[in-house]
């Protein structure tokens, strides 16, 4: 499912807004996320750090859990961007592996995941391109 351009825009601007609200204390590296639905829904997500750092939640991850956890299931893209917080992103920011394969299980491997530098700087991937032998529940079935 193809998003509009000015569905992309409003994921991107709402994506680089979530990360404002970063909890980043420790690596002071803000990320933020933006998740559609189908229905146009839009969840956002920050990272969030803690001393303990394997405590510590990713963006997208945020993102997805909050709308897993209002009923959603069905989505139509992701945006994801990053860099030192209090600054403008520098570089494209890639979700984590981990990220990667809650992605695959949750959103599917065809779901458009757009890295956001700006509103204008945007590319394109899908999950199954982020991570291409990912570990799916179908296959633990056969």
């Amino acid at each position: 499912m193809e998003i509009t351009e000015n569905e992309l825009q409003s994921l991107a601007r709402t994506a680089l807004k979530a990360r404002s609200y970063s909890y980043v204390p420790y690596s002071h590296f803000a990320v933020g996320a933006a998740l559609m639905t189908e229905d146009g829904r839009i969840y956002r997500g920050c990272n969030i750090e803690n001393a303990a750092y394997s405590v510590a939640v990713c963006a997208e991850r945020t993102a997805i859990f909050k709308a897993v956890s209002e009923g959603e299931r069905k989505f139509k893209a992701l945006a994801v961007c990053g860099g030192k917080a209090g600054t403008e992103p520098e570089n494209f920011c890639t979700p984590c592996g981990v990220c990667r394969q809650v992605m695959a299980e949750l959103c599917g491997l065809d779901m458009p995941v757009y890295l956001v530098k700006s509103a204008e700087e945007i590319k394109k991937y899908t999950v199954r391109e982020l991570l291409p032998l990912s570990f799916r529940l179908e296959q633990n079935e056969k």
